[in-house]
């Protein structure tokens, strides 16, 4: 697996967090549950982009802070 490695030019390790729907901060509570050089979405990220060539592989189960129940998330993958 390779991830997005760092913003080009200054070395900074990056995550990133993706969410649609209701956001209420979940795409930076998806994002806080990253780890550097990450890119995770949601469930709901993955289904609405189905057959477009994109990879995800699962980032597990988490409890994201402040919202209720448990979130599927998935990491991009690169080839």
């Amino acid at each position: 697996m390779r991830t997005y490695a760092s913003m080009p030019g200054l070395g900074i390790p990056i995550r990133i967090g993706v969410h649609t729907g209701e956001i209420e901060n979940r795409a930076g509570r998806i994002m806080a549950s990253a780890d550097a050089e990450a890119i995770l979405v949601s469930r709901v990220v993955t289904d609405l982009v189905a057959g477009s060539g994109l990879s995800f592989g699962s980032y597990g189960t988490q409890s994201l802070k402040g919202v209720d129940g448990q979130w599927e998330l998935f990491s991009v993958q690169t080839a």
